[in-house]
């Protein structure tokens, strides 16, 4: 499938106008991503609220919560307002772990929670450069640890958390899963992973034909990622350490059960379906997606866009249990899992 001739033009013309380093224009946009998440409007069927849990090193990280609400009126019994939801969302946002916060995605989790029916907590841990590799992934489980411990949420059921995340933060989701692992705090039992980054070489020996392929056309370039995890890394050193690249990590069984999402033309895509197959050659339950005619960073469009709303039914299914049906002209394709 392919995107056609005005689209691709469109894609072309947005990356060559934002091509310049993104070491030297992630503050400009910052600046931008903050003044549209000003310009988000509340929806009244999603209460938000804002609480905050310490990390290790005393820092109190912000996190917003998005519950739907059940909203009942009539003449005889008047107004009533009751949380409605099916278990909790732990999202972590992406943005190259130094742009996106919790503001500019907070129309997106009010999505989530809405037409997921499910509660959503959302991190806004702390971004590079000011800190790095690993502060993003300890803020993460930081608050991860005091939600499945009850922490955070009293009224939270461990068994129906689910770890969130798209690019980076899907990178963060599948890095907060090992860890949880390797400390043995607490244990995920479902994540889901759009786009994610999860490899360390993302130059011209790369080992992925995404990188080569769709890493220059389709808004997020191969220079942008490698700018991005240069912001990011503290120390050449963490390149090779799978709490930032999991693909590094040698045994990748006993983890949660997985979605992986991947756009067609996003040079991530290979790295995050190989993590899917890796997962699942190790002995795990997963599923795994490729968007048709999707870019980088899709999740954030629309949902009237075919793309989204097909990315909803997908997400829907996988967390209900229930199989997904074909219909004539899929936006899809199924890599892993049964559709």
């Amino acid at each position: 499938m392919a995107l056609n001739k005005v689209a691709l033009a469109a894609v072309k013309a947005i990356t060559k106008l934002s091509s310049d380093n993104i070491t030297e224009t992630y503050k400009p946009q910052r600046a931008l991503e903050d003044a549209a998440g000003k310009l988000t409007i509340a929806d009244p069927r999603c209460r938000i609220d804002a609480l905050t849990v310490t990390a290790d090193d005393g820092y109190e990280i912000p996190v917003r919560v998005f519950t739907p609400l059940d909203i009942d009126f009539s003449l005889k019994s008047g107004l009533h307002v009751n949380e409605d939801h099916k278990g909790t969302i732990l999202f972590f946002h992406g943005g190259g772990w130094a742009n996106g916060n919790v503001d500019f995605y907070a129309d997106t989790c009010m999505k989530m929670a809405l037409k997921l029916e499910r509660r959503v907590v959302a991190v806004d841990y702390r971004r590079s450069p000011e800190y790095r590799f690993p502060t993003a992934a300890e803020d993460c489980y930081a608050v991860a640890r005091a939600l499945f411990q009850g922490n955070l949420l009293p009224d939270v059921d461990p068994q129906h958390v689910v770890l969130f995340g798209d690019s980076a933060g899907g990178n963060l989701a599948a890095v907060v899963s090992l860890m949880a692992l390797d400390r043995k705090e607490f244990t995920p039992e479902t994540q889901i992973l759009i786009y994610p980054l999860t490899y360390n070489d993302h130059g011209p020996d790369s080992p992925f034909e995404s990188m080569h392929t769709n890493g220059e056309d389709y808004l997020l370039t191969q220079e942008d990622i490698e700018g991005y995890i240069g912001m990011y890394l503290s120390k050449p050193e963490d390149a090779m350490d799978p709490y930032f690249a999991p693909l590094l990590r040698e045994d990748l069984s006993h983890q949660p059960r997985t979605l992986v999402i991947s756009a067609e033309y996003c040079p991530l895509r290979d790295e995050g379906e190989t993590y899917a197959a890796r997962l699942e050659d190790d002995g795990n339950e997963v599923e795994c997606y490729r968007v048709l005619d999707a870019v980088h960073g899709y999740f954030l469009y629309p949902t009237v866009l075919g793309f989204v709303r097909d990315t909803y039914r997908i997400i829907e299914h996988f967390l209900d249990g229930t199989p997904l049906p074909q219909e004539d002209e899929p936006t899809w394709l199924t890599l892993i899992g049964t559709a």
